[in-house]
């Protein structure tokens, strides 16, 4: 009795053993992640394309064929998201596309045309890149739980701006900095997630100074 009932664990434990084999053997493998690249074409590439044009990057059009115009714009991306910039699409761009993606949230025109008229009050003289990088840190403070959040609030709050303080904020918005809220609206933060910034040449508060720098762009300096 003991001798078959011996025979019968064992067999069980070699049809166990063939059962785990098989299912070890046919398990599906976890695919590398695709590099895409110039002459990259297909799906995948076009959901790039998209990923990308709804940051606000020109890619021309959605066709599913990485040429000229959709490396400028992953090129654009890495440089403001401060990767290598290679113009592959590879797995780091492809995670802080991702990231950045989930962040994108919807404005009101209210919001827009509020955000668009403290660019204009505080960056007219400066660059595009320099007017979206102001954008930018309006709404980095609206993301950070130690300012007010909403757009209003944080443009309002008192001392924050110069562009409150001297009326500026009243002047009608350029349509460049029409166009450099939205992009920024859109994600695309050339500051490195700066909450604060200054134009050395003008300003002597010691606080600003004492923030750590992110980048300069053109005549301010931008700070965390």
């Amino acid at each position: 009795m003991k001798k078959h009932t011996m025979l019968i664990w064992q067999k069980l434990l070699v049809i166990g053993t063939l059962a785990l084999m098989c299912s070890m053997a046919f398990a599906p493998v976890a695919q590398a992640a695709t590099i895409l690249k110039v002459g990259s074409r297909g799906s995948d590439v076009l959901t790039l394309q998209g990923e990308l044009s709804n940051l606000g990057y020109s890619v021309g059009t959605l066709d599913g064929i990485y040429g000229p115009k959709t490396l400028a714009a992953v090129e654009a991306f890495q440089q403001s998201d401060h990767l290598q910039v290679d113009g592959i699409d590879g797995p780091l761009t492809q995670a802080a596309l991702e990231k950045t993606s989930g962040k994108v949230v919807s404005y009101s025109n209210t919001d827009t045309n509020l955000l668009a008229r403290v660019v204009n009050g505080e960056a007219r003289g400066e660059s595009y890149s320099g007017q979206v990088a102001v954008a930018a840190v309006v709404l980095n403070r609206v993301a950070d739980p130690v300012f007010p959040n909403t757009i209003a609030g944080v443009i309002y709050q008192p001392g924050a701006f110069t562009s409150v303080s001297d009326g500026q904020i009243n002047l009608t918005p350029s349509a460049s900095a029409i166009s450099a809220a939205k992009e920024a609206e859109s994600g695309v933060d050339p500051t490195g997630g700066a909450l604060y910034f200054f134009n050395p040449a003008k300003t002597t508060n010691k606080f600003l100074w004492s923030q750590p720098e992110t980048t300069q762009i053109g005549n301010q300096i931008f700070a965390k």
